[in-house]
């Protein structure tokens, strides 16, 4: 989840960290203050950012990414398994 204050190195930074462990699939998604009582939202990322998320984990060999503002790890995972299957094969 991004949104909370991290910096675009730093993400990078994570997403190289997770390919060098042997990560195949990442997820990268806005987070959204479930309620009053919760963290606050500190920015809200812009699609062309997470699209740029995406590309560079591509770029460091990621089977899939899926990057963008809506995305979830648990969120449509019956396809982000199949994607990630599909890849993989």
């Amino acid at each position: 989840m991004v949104g909370l204050g991290e910096k675009d190195e730093e993400v990078r930074a994570l997403l190289r960290d997770l390919r060098a462990s042997g990560t195949d699939i990442a997820t990268i998604g806005q987070y959204l203050q479930p309620t009053r009582r919760n963290l606050a939202v500190a920015e809200f990322i812009e699609p062309p950012q997470f699209d740029a998320w995406r590309d560079y984990g591509l770029s460091l060999g990621f089977q899939a990414v899926f990057s963008g503002p809506l995305v979830r790890s648990s969120y449509m995972a019956d396809e982000v398994s199949d994607e990630a299957r599909r890849a993989l094969c």
